[in-house]
């Protein structure tokens, strides 16, 4: 039994939505005592985690949740209520806050960050929006808070205050913001005026005298409106936003922003066009395969990146797409794989992106040609590397391996044989960009720091532990939280998996196996 089982489904739905809200105004009035400002965080961050918790045992005890907030018009609701989908999503945002807030602590005191305070309090705003994403009843909610994450997040997108920041957070707003009221709008209230309600329904709200024509270009307008998703070619605000600092990346590309993207097409085809009904409409080949073009070229495009965390955010770029391909293939077991890959790519991405920013607060290398050598000055940092390359190269024994395979068992189940094609070439794509880090780190001998200095065919020197120069010490238990992550959901995913078998029409069991 756990500490909130005695409150109401309602009171649990929106403390998850209020608490991170409460934290924000602590971080703003603790601002002039960094470190009660920083205890309340991780504090606010713990309890969010587990009134999630609560939430997901009353899932699988099949305890019904909802609330609703105010009434627009009759069937218009800004209202939440929570199916399995939503409590993964909000399993991920939840615990990698905790973690995320963890790093963020040593990454900004190390790195001696300004406007820590705002900082802070801003994560705690984006926190409370993607809760609120996660447990949304019907398309009118998602929309408003999926906006207002947006807008939430673009102080953290400039933090720094440069020009680079400032014209990467203005592609960041533009694309993001144009690509909503453009498409996702009108996809909306195609929606509304053809179904008669936005409330997500499991197996979707179309009736079968449908206009063919309209469900093919509104599969397109959600697709293409959910920005988030970073389908090529509304993709550049992903590596723009890479201006910000790294426990920013990491809450862009692996806890809110991008998951909130993919989360958002996976429950409109399971809940408002229901994937058995996706085959049938004239687009859907047509939208997976511009996802499958978006996970090759993203690939091929990271592998020209010598900046760390550009080629990273390439990677996202693509691992995002496998969701969106997943989504698609109108297969329950691709939509199983598609939904464990929001977790396995989580915490494999964070790992990277925590790396990433404690090589250049440690070391103050940003590029991948500068890494020979550095595995010797820090070797726990590069470890992790290794472990979260690994699983998003879907290799076992890490987590990325179960979503992948789930995904290409789901391409062959439709008889998308090249989807498997695509696929396995991405995942090779995923080792040439992605292990060559760690080999250089460990094998290479550090490169000269002069002209003088021989330049050549150099010995590695013997490795020593007082010559180790790692991040601080709560970067780093972050760093070893979410790397042992990627191999403990390897070896125990069922609860993941449980989990995911109770949304509707959605099942790790292939066709024809009980």
């Amino acid at each position: 039994m756990n500490i909130w089982s005695a409150l109401e489904p309602s009171l649990l739905i929106n403390l998850t939505i209020i608490v991170p809200l409460i934290g924000a105004a602590l971080v703003v009035l603790l601002g002039k005592y960094p470190n009660l400002r920083e205890t309340a965080s991780i504090l606010i961050a713990i309890i969010l985690f587990t009134l999630v918790l609560s939430i997901t045992d009353n899932v699988f005890n099949q305890v019904e949740m909802a609330t609703t907030w105010v009434t627009l018009l009759p069937g218009l609701d800004i209202a939440f209520s929570v199916e399995p989908l939503g409590v993964v999503f909000a399993l991920v945002a939840s615990f990698l806050w905790i973690i995320t807030t963890i790093y963020a602590i040593g990454y900004m005191r190390g790195h001696n960050e300004d406007n820590q305070t705002r900082f802070f309090c801003c994560f705690a705003l984006s926190i409370s929006t993607v809760m609120a994403i996660c447990f949304s009843d019907n398309l009118l909610t998602l929309f408003i808070f999926y906006e207002l994450l947006t807008l939430s997040t673009y102080p953290l997108v400039t933090h720094a205050g440069t020009e680079d920041a400032k014209r990467g957070g203005r592609v960041y707003l533009g694309i993001l913001l144009s690509t909503s009221i453009a498409f996702l709008l009108f996809a909306i209230l195609g929606t509304w005026v053809s179904a008669g309600t936005l409330q997500f329904t499991p197996g979707g709200v179309f009736s079968d005298a449908q206009s063919d024509g309209l469900l093919a270009l509104l599969l397109v307008l959600f697709c293409y409106g959910i920005g988030k998703a970073a389908l090529m070619p509304f993709h550049r605000w992903l590596p723009a936003a890479m201006v910000a600092p790294t426990p920013v990346s990491s809450l862009l590309h692996a806890v809110a922003v991008v998951k909130a993207g993919v989360f958002s097409i996976l429950k409109v085809i399971i809940y408002i066009f229901g994937i058995d009904n996706l085959s049938e409409i004239a687009t859907t080949d047509v939208m997976l395969y511009i996802a499958t073009a978006t996970v090759l070229f993203s690939s091929c495009v990271a592998m020209t990146k010598d900046n760390l965390k550009a080629r990273l955010a390439y990677s996202t770029v693509s691992q995002l797409s496998y969701i969106v391909v997943g989504a698609l293939l109108a297969s329950s077991v691709a939509a199983a794989g598609a939904t464990f890959h929001i977790v396995t790519h989580a915490v494999g991405k964070i790992t990277l992106f925590f790396c990433a920013g404690a090589i250049m607060v440690a070391a103050h290398k940003k590029n991948v040609s500068e890494m020979a050598g550095l595995g010797r000055k820090m070797p726990i940092t590069m470890a992790a590397f290794a472990i979260g390359a690994l699983s998003i190269i879907g290799l076992p024994p890490m987590a990325g391996t179960w979503s992948k395979w789930y995904l290409i068992v789901g391409a062959l189940e439709t008889d998308k044989l090249i989807i498997v094609a695509v696929l396995t070439i991405s995942s090779l794509l995923n080792v040439a960009y992605l292990l060559p880090i760690p080999i250089k780190a460990f094998f290479h001998a550090i490169k000269p720091n002069s002209a003088n200095q021989q330049s050549t065919n150099q010995p590695l020197q013997p490795w020593s532990w007082s010559e180790t120069k790692e991040a601080p010490l709560p970067s780093l238990i972050a760093i070893g939280i979410t790397s042992t992550a990627c191999v403990v959901l390897f070896f125990y995913p069922q609860p993941i998996l449980d989990l995911i078998n109770l949304i509707p029409g959605v099942s790790t069991s292939v066709k024809g196996q009980s």
